[in-house]
């Protein structure tokens, strides 16, 4: 009578383990840790080039241009192709600048909470934006609104200036 075999051949079994494709429960769990550890990394590097830029952009914004008439037609020229392009798609709005919170003396506060002094908060480029709307497109019907358009971790982000030429709410 022949024996039945409930255990596979010792060397097999050995031959397998020796394997270096076989990882233990204990070296999967260590790779993992590694593969996780290497994520977050390359997300943390991420996280501070983002945070480079920004910082780049605030710096750059912060800085207000030399408007001559130049630089005046180089910014008019392309936001009438783009409002002309938007009311073309039947749109009565149009989002003509993003900017960080940092760019307001109050971090967006006025903005967030519609006080009519927002724009005494704006500083650099958004301020010089803003003087543009008040002074060359409001009499041309225009207006201008300002949102906070993000909110990371829940607090006010980066701020939108929207130039508006619909109908109004009477």
């Amino acid at each position: 009578m022949e024996t039945l075999k409930t255990k596979p051949d010792e060397s097999t079994a050995q031959q397998e383990l020796g394997d270096e494709t076989f990882m233990s429960a204990s070296d999967l769990r260590n790779y993992m840790t590694e593969m996780q550890m290497a994520k977050a990394t390359k997300s943390v590097e991420g996280m501070d080039r983002a945070e480079k830029a920004r910082q780049d952009l605030i710096k750059r914004l912060s800085q207000p241009l030399d408007l001559t008439p130049e630089a005046l037609r180089d910014i008019l020229v392309p936001l009438k192709s783009k409002l002309r392009a938007a009311a073309e798609r039947g749109q009565t709005e149009l989002m003509v600048m993003r900017f960080p919170n940092a760019l307001c003396s109050d971090h967006g506060r006025a903005i967030n909470n519609s006080d009519p002094s927002w724009p005494e908060t704006l500083t650099g480029r958004p301020r010089q934006a803003y003087e543009l709307w008040r002074d060359q497109l409001r009499s041309a019907g225009f207006r201008l609104s300002a949102l906070i358009i993000e909110w990371p971790g829940g607090l006010p982000g980066d701020v939108g200036f929207f130039l508006k030429w619909g109908d109004t709410k009477q």
